[in-house]
């Protein structure tokens, strides 16, 4: 289960200030279905690295438009307007 920032936090402060663990923690919080797994993993992560926040680089890797790259595909797009049975795929596009 993904832990919200919320009780990231929470789990945090209530792990440094009372020492709980992942049991306890999952009594401070009856209303929510976190799993005593998923509250370890998180104490054990703060624990290795100080922080509860992602790491760097660790999320999904984003695509950029970049200017000079809109220009080629239009070349490449426009140059088969005006010619018959000829196309590219959106893939050979990219290639360039």
């Amino acid at each position: 289960m993904v832990l919200s920032d919320k009780y990231k936090i929470l789990t945090k402060n209530l792990y440094l200030l009372n020492g709980h663990n992942a049991t306890q923690l999952r009594s401070e919080f009856p209303d929510n279905e976190l799993t005593k797994s998923s509250i370890n993993r998180l104490l054990m992560k703060f624990r290795d690295t100080g922080t509860v926040d992602r790491r760097r680089g660790s999320c999904r890797l984003r695509s950029a438009c970049m200017v000079e790259y809109i220009g080629q595909v239009n070349n490449i797009v426009l140059s088969q307007e005006d010619q018959r049975r000829t196309h590219s795929t959106v893939r050979e596009i990219s290639r360039g």
